[in-house]
């Protein structure tokens, strides 16, 4: 039974972790990952300098590289805090080279299925037939008569 219930519960907190907007800005930004990325590591490397062993009002006011680290940390945070306020940046879908693409299938069916384009194509690409009408200069030869082959 009261494994039935852990994982009941564990389904309503994954539901309620797909609703939560926060959540889900956070899984598909990767501007706003890096930036609380950053401000982790900054903060981090601040805390270890400020438990080095000096007081931590002397290492705050003395130590050039812990307040260069805390003023990192701030950024960064500032920098999420305000991505996640602003809204999701819309996704380009494809952009021009989705269009080019698009253009010249569209170029290939029109050739593909129009006679008329398909030889003003041919013709440009590789030059004009030359139609020419031909005519014998010669007579056709004479059947033999007929009764000679009776004969």
């Amino acid at each position: 039974m009261a494994a039935k219930d852990r994982i009941s519960k564990a389904g309503e907190a994954a539901r309620a972790a797909q609703r939560n907007r926060y959540l889900q800005r956070l899984l598909e930004d990767e501007e706003l990952r890096g930036s609380l990325l950053s401000a982790y590591g900054a903060a981090r490397s601040a805390y270890g300098r400020m438990t080095n062993g000096k007081p931590a009002t002397e290492a705050l006011f003395e130590d050039k590289k812990l307040q260069r680290e805390l003023k990192e940390a701030a950024s960064a945070l500032r920098e999420a805090s305000s991505s996640l306020r602003e809204q999701p940046k819309a996704r380009r879908k494809g952009g021009i080279g989705r269009s080019l693409l698009l253009i010249a299938v569209a170029g290939v069916l029109a050739i593909a299925l129009s006679e008329g384009l398909r030889s003003k194509v041919l013709d440009l690409l590789f030059g004009a037939e030359e139609e020419f009408d031909y005519s014998s200069t010669t007579a056709p030869a004479e059947p033999a008569p007929a009764s000679a082959s009776a004969a």
